[in-house]
């Protein structure tokens, strides 16, 4: 009995069977290829998918009680962004007053009135976004009647206008770990404002109690370093003191500011002897 025409139909049977899944995957390919086209690829400007940042928290405040309290001053100073160590405030892909402002004007964070500075009064978002957001109207005329009409338009304040900050924080004793600390308490952006009869005068924007812009600060990053591997944050930058500020003001009984009585270089040598003897308290109390 001759099984030669049996083996062969059984091997070409075998060949059609193998090879139909592939003709089917060769007529899907171009319809996965075109939806692919369509979706687009994930494109990621890097090398990995961040995300550190992203979900970053800030360590919570070590518990303070108030007996513990040894010594204590309050400090104000400005930060001026033109400096070289604060270059960073002034990055323009994600500048820190526009981390701040876009915060406040979509409710995440909280802005104070300057009334004082001691957070009292608390300012709406729409208080906020008349401070950074020009109302004007400009004159368009139709092309077909060549009739004219005002529009409306908006113009937001310019980050690259905000170049000095003002600081206020803390620094104290603590007589149970026998350690100098401080702490921000408050950030407020300042702005030139014109004037008609003399030189212009400089004014804050709002206030912004910076405990409870830490979780925020903390998921933006600030370039510290030149490595862009050692990614921080806002909140490193501020907690680690990488910036450079000038004392403009400390507590006092008079509640003088030091450009009341003093002014030029003998007033940046005074700002400069108050942070020096901030420095040198923790020094100064054990050594006595």
């Amino acid at each position: 009995m001759n099984t030669k025409p049996a083996t062969v139909a059984v091997a070409t049977l075998a060949c059609l069977l193998l090879t139909f899944p592939t003709s089917n995957r060769l007529l899907a390919q171009p319809k996965e290829a075109t939806e692919l086209l369509e979706a687009g690829p994930a494109v990621v400007d890097d090398i990995v998918q961040r995300h550190t940042i992203a979900e970053k928290q800030p360590v919570a405040y070590p518990a303070i009680r108030e007996a513990d309290l040894l010594w204590e001053k309050r400090v104000w100073s400005i930060l001026d962004t033109r400096e070289k160590r604060n270059l960073p405030f002034r990055y323009p892909e994600a500048p820190f007053f526009s981390i701040l402002t876009d915060a406040i004007l979509d409710g995440s964070l909280q802005a104070y009135s300057t009334i004082d500075d001691r957070f009292t009064t608390p300012l709406s978002v729409e208080e906020v976004r008349n401070m950074v957001v020009e109302r004007d109207t400009i004159e368009t005329i139709d092309v077909e009647t060549g009739l004219s009409s005002y529009q409306p338009v908006e113009n937001e304040l310019n980050w690259e206008t905000v170049f000095r900050f003002r600081i206020k924080e803390i620094w104290w004793m603590d007589a149970r770990t026998g350690q100098l600390n401080h702490r921000i308490l408050g950030i407020a952006p300042l702005i030139e404002i014109a004037s008609c009869c003399g030189p212009s005068r400089e004014t804050p924007l709002f206030w912004v109690y910076y405990p409870h812009a830490r979780p925020l600060l903390a998921r933006h990053q600030a370039l510290l370093t030149e490595n862009s591997a050692a990614r921080g944050t806002w909140e490193d930058l501020f907690e680690m003191r990488f910036f450079s500020s000038m004392v403009y003001k400390e507590s006092n009984v008079q509640g003088r500011r030091i450009q009341d009585y003093l002014s030029g270089e003998d007033a940046l040598r005074e700002g400069q002897q108050v942070m020096n003897s901030l420095r040198n308290q923790e020094e100064d109390n054990w050594g006595r």
